[in-house]
């Protein structure tokens, strides 16, 4: 994983994991590898690794709430993340800066208690409001430019594990 610190900013990227109460992460590019294959039927099919089910599972247990926004619809990732117990899956978003706002006003949260992970312009916005910005090794070099950390892992294969463990080492360690 990469340290990475915006040159006008003090805070490190565990500093500022030790503040959060809700995660939020985008699905393609994040959770998965981005890719879709496509089968005869028009229908898709996405891998997700067990690891990041398994960090976010230990994410929840550490106190963190958890909140997936996505943009694309998918009923295979949306039963996933339930078996994993996230309630808040939100897929097919269409404005990921209004539902943000919405998470973190029902919440009564600041902006610096939220991280956000995502690896594509999509993202950008959500993840400039966050307190932390998580990003994977191959996003694209916008979402990269404003993260305050990325994994050493792409995306689809244990980013989002490195990212849970981060933000639980903080928040257990305060």
């Amino acid at each position: 994983m990469t340290f990475l610190d915006r040159p006008d900013e003090a805070l490190t990227p565990a500093q500022r994991a030790a503040g959060i109460r809700l995660a939020v992460f985008d699905v393609d590019g994040v959770m998965t590898d981005g890719r879709l294959y496509l089968g005869p039927d028009g229908g898709e099919t996405k891998t997700m690794h067990i690891r990041d089910g398994l960090g976010l599972k230990r994410l929840s247990a550490a106190g963190v709430e958890i909140a997936v926004i996505s943009g694309r619809p998918s009923p295979p990732v949306a039963a996933r993340l339930a078996d994993l117990g996230v309630q808040e899956v939100h897929m097919a978003c269409d404005d990921k800066t209004a539902k943000l706002a919405e998470l973190r006003e029902a919440r009564s949260l600041a902006d610096g208690q939220i991280a956000v992970m995502g690896d594509d312009l999509p993202d950008l916005d959500i993840m400039r409001s966050a307190g932390l910005a998580l990003t994977v090794a191959d996003a694209v070099p916008e979402i990269r430019e404003i993260a305050h950390w990325v994994s050493a892992a792409p995306g689809g294969h244990g980013a989002v594990r490195e990212a849970c463990e981060l933000i639980i080492a903080a928040v257990e360690a305060d």
